[in-house]
């Protein structure tokens, strides 16, 4: 436990760890101290001078070291004689604060007055306008006139982009510094920084392209003003225009909670459309942070695009339907036909996975989830316990990372284990190449390709190691708790499988699995890929056989026919296709019946993250024409065999499914909904404290119980790596935070970030195959001819190719393959 103090703030007592400092303490006791620089999520600098606040110490006898008395018995306190900044001054046992004394006032009014006297007056149009600090500061402690001359005002050069994505206002910009902070203590990527002296100092980016930061929005959250906005909401709409639903992130495993603000617009027919993507506080799983996918990413969902009526093909054509129709003909099928084969993907809510499982089940079907990474069922089993909170590790916590890169995979995991790791916790990180968490950590452990397994498993209590691991084993043995992070770069499905349950093994070896703080987490590539394990929907080791024998194939949410020819050929093969999709995509237009699915602004329903939180999300908007929930569709295809499933209510749903599945046992969408305080306390009513994220009111979600052990998981057999022939290298599979995927193919803001098709490669890789000048290579997979760009990195291990996930290379899992300047290209 800290040692605690106690003082008082405006005759107010209370008790707070040692290291507080000031502005917190009085956020403790409802006591809000006006700041600028200052957020409880950075170091304090004392620059805006804002919290300045009388302090006053009890005088101490020099040689007793006790406090003097007073007549009644009471410490004497001595005030100094000049104002401190509450910012970055630590609270101390007796001390007495004033917040409100004539001296304090004064100097408020002063800093403001001296802020106003180069600020534009923008307000009426200022983008910051209903939710701005300095705005909110003045009118509660500023003047209400300049005493300074309106020409003599400084001007600076205003909407200056700092890459596509943020803009800047140099005039609104009253140089806190948060921006910079953010961006250097916080995510580590120093891309911006103050460039010039006195009143001509301003803003830079030092990167190119501009911003290059994954995390660059959340900048403008802490912006006490209007200096910095977000290109796809600039000018857009003024705070108290919109509404407000709360969501949860679709795009990576974590599960950040978000805000989603809505207004209704003439240009959309008087219908509402979304104006902004923000975070919303949740301390245990993004605080009150969210990366540049989840805030700019949703711009898929009202695309022109989006599939709103059904389609059903007549003479070889895809037609627009109507929903009898399609259900009937779907339902026909189905009476006549097996077998069924139901393939989703990864962003799916539990309901419908829920209601399509009971669908296939009712005919005996497969159930199969569309994923090149295994081991959900033992995440199930040994994954974090309840109560378990990146934010509470530190030292005495070991984290181990292994084929994952956390920041292109899962951002905010990233920067929580970061921060773990600043905090004294463990950081043990193994990866064939390089990556952005090598910096934080204690050990690298380079191993080749394929042998990801093999070297976990020398983390096992009393296992014999060689030299180069035995530090890094010793460390991780040493943690009071441990938590092992796993990926599937560079493994495929029966790779990334042996990975887990080695992971698991070496967990169970030191006898905490259930504990907090210690188990297995898997970084999945989509949202909700651990709860398709939970409710039964598991990988196929040859999915291209199961597509190609079903007689009914179902698919929804995923698009094998356009990652990989040989499974468009099996998808081709398959009796009668139906697909549940956003757009037409290139399994769509195979199709024999396309049902419209709605997007999950649109809805409601349940995301279960890779740390195994069940967190609940709300619509925001009508559905787009006549597109339902995917577990609406389930439940209506499902009537046509007499099958009673939910088709109204996400919760009713959600209900049923909790009923099935003991891990789900008692979980209602009230208990998903319920809220505790957190720290830091944030609020619409002081933005000048923890910025404009939104606090939370409508749930933190709940952590599912650990599913009871079978078996004890044994070490896999070794994989072999694949053979390589002369002339070929072995192609690996990674993952980008921005790849070709179709939620962010229809995102056209963040067009310029994508992962472009390429090939990348050691130079002297590169040199060795003839390829040193080349900018376009023919890669001959065995099923496939493909032509990728080239990305030379000297980070890349030698004699191996990555290639992006998601960019229109098939490739799922490690594969030989040759590399080839195309014809028409000279060689170097």
């Amino acid at each position: 436990m800290p040692k605690m103090v106690t003082l008082t703030i405006d005759d107010m007592q209370v008790t707070v760890p040692a290291g507080t400092v000031v502005v917190d303490a009085a956020k403790k006791i409802g006591i809000d101290i006006p700041v600028f620089c200052y957020h409880p999520k950075m170091e304090p600098v004392g620059m805006c001078r804002m919290c300045l606040v009388e302090i006053g110490r009890p005088l101490i006898d020099r040689e007793t070291g006790q406090p003097l008395l007073d007549e009644n018995g009471d410490p004497k306190i001595q005030f100094g004689p000049k104002l401190e900044t509450g910012c970055t001054v630590p609270v101390s046992e007796g001390m007495r604060v004033r917040t409100q004394s004539q001296m304090v006032k004064d100097a408020r009014w002063g800093m403001l007055e001296f802020l106003l006297t180069s600020h534009p007056l923008d307000c009426p149009v200022c983008d910051k306008g209903g939710e701005c600090p300095l705005q909110d500061l003045t009118m509660g402690y500023g003047p209400g006139v300049s005493r300074f001359v309106f020409s003599e005002k400084q001007h600076l050069a205003k909407q200056v982009p700092l890459g596509e994505l943020i803009w800047l206002d140099r005039e609104r910009c009253i140089q806190c510094a948060r921006c910079i902070r953010f961006q250097n203590e916080i995510v580590d990527d120093p891309v911006i920084a103050f460039s010039n002296r006195g009143r001509s100092l301003e803003i830079i980016s030092l990167s190119k392209p501009g911003f290059d930061s994954i995390f660059s929005g959340n900048t403008t959250d802490v912006c006490p003003v209007g200096a910095l906005t977000t290109g796809d909401f600039r000018f857009g709409a003024r705070p108290w225009e919109l509404n407000t639903s709360a969501s949860i992130c679709t795009h990576c495993p974590v599960g950040c909670n978000l805000a989603i603000n809505i207004r209704r617009e003439a240009k959309a027919g008087g219908k509402p459309v979304i104006k902004r993507i923000m975070p919303r506080q949740n301390e245990a799983v993004n605080e009150i942070w969210i990366c540049d996918k989840g805030r700019l990413g949703y711009h898929f969902t009202e695309n022109a695009d989006r599939i709103e009526q059904p389609l059903v093909r007549k003479d070889g054509e895809l037609t627009h339907a109507s929903w009898d129709e399609a259900l009937d003909l779907i339902g026909d099928k189905l009476k006549d036909t097996s077998p069924l084969v139901t393939l989703v993907g990864g962003r799916l809510s539990n309901e419908d996975l829920f209601n399509l499982r009971e669908l296939t089940a009712v005919k005996d079907g497969e159930a199969l989830l569309y994923s090149d990474m295994a081991g959900g069922d033992l995440v199930a089993s040994y994954g974090l316990a309840p109560g378990s909170n990146f934010g509470e590790m530190g030292k005495g916590t070991a984290i181990l990372v292994v084929a994952s890169d956390l920041h292109q995979e899962a951002p905010l995991w990233w920067l929580r284990v970061k921060q773990a790791a600043g905090r004294g916790a463990t950081l043990i990180v193994v990866n064939p190449r390089a990556t952005r968490l090598d910096k934080y950590a204690a050990h690298v452990i380079r191993c080749p390709y394929g042998a990801e397994a093999e070297t976990l498993s020398a983390f096992l209590p009393g296992a014999k190691m060689h030299q180069n691991l035995r530090e890094a084993a010793a460390a991780f043995a040493e943690g009071e708790n441990r938590v092992i992070l796993y990926g599937s770069e560079g493994l495929g499905l029966q790779g990334s499988r042996g990975l887990a349950q080695t992971a698991a093994v070496v967990l169970a070896g030191y006898g905490k699995v259930g504990a907090v703080n210690n188990g297995l987490i898997g970084v999945w590539q989509r949202a909700n890929d651990q709860g398709a394990w939970e409710i039964g929907f598991r990988p196929s080791a040859d999915l291209a056989a199961e597509l190609s024998s079903a007689g009914v194939l179902l698919v929804a949410a995923a698009d094998p026919a356009g990652d990989d020819p040989v499974l468009a050929q099996a998808v081709e093969q398959a009796g009668f296709l139906v697909v549940q999709e956003l757009f037409l995509t290139e399994t769509a237009r195979r199709a024999d019946v396309v049902l419209p699915a709605q997007a999950f602004t649109e809805r409601e329903g349940t995301l279960i993250s890779g740390e195994r939180r069940l967190q609940r999300y709300y619509p925001a908007l009508a559905p787009r024409g006549d597109s339902c929930a995917d577990y609406a569709i389930a439940a209506q295809i499902g009537q046509k065999l007499g099958l009673n499933l939910e088709s109204q209510h996400a919760s009713l749903a959600f209900l049923r499914l909790a009923g099935s599945l003991p891990q789900f046992a008692g979980l209602t969408y009230p208990r998903l909904s319920e809220t505790t305080e957190q720290w830091p306390i944030i609020g619409r009513a002081d933005l000048f404290y923890g910025g404009t994220s939104y606090d939370n009111h409508q749930g933190l979600g709940v952590q599912l119980p650990l599913a009871v052990v079978g078996e004890a998981p044994v070490l896999p057999a070794a994989i072999e790596a694949p053979a390589l022939a002369k002339g070929q290298l072995m192609l690996a599979p990674i993952t980008r935070l921005y790849d070709q995927g179709i939620t962010l193919e229809h995102t056209a803001i963040l067009s310029q970030r994508i992962a472009a098709r390429a090939v990348w490669l050691h130079p002297q890789t590169a040199m060795d195959l003839g390829l040193d000048s080349a900018d376009q290579v023919e890669i001959q997979l065995n099923a496939a001819t493909v032509c990728a760009g080239l990305q030379l990195d000297e980070t890349v291990p030698r004699e191996v190719g990555l290639v992006p996930r998601s960019v229109g290379i098939p490739l799922s899992a490690p594969q030989a393959a040759v590399l080839v300047q195309p014809a028409g290209v000279p060689e170097a």
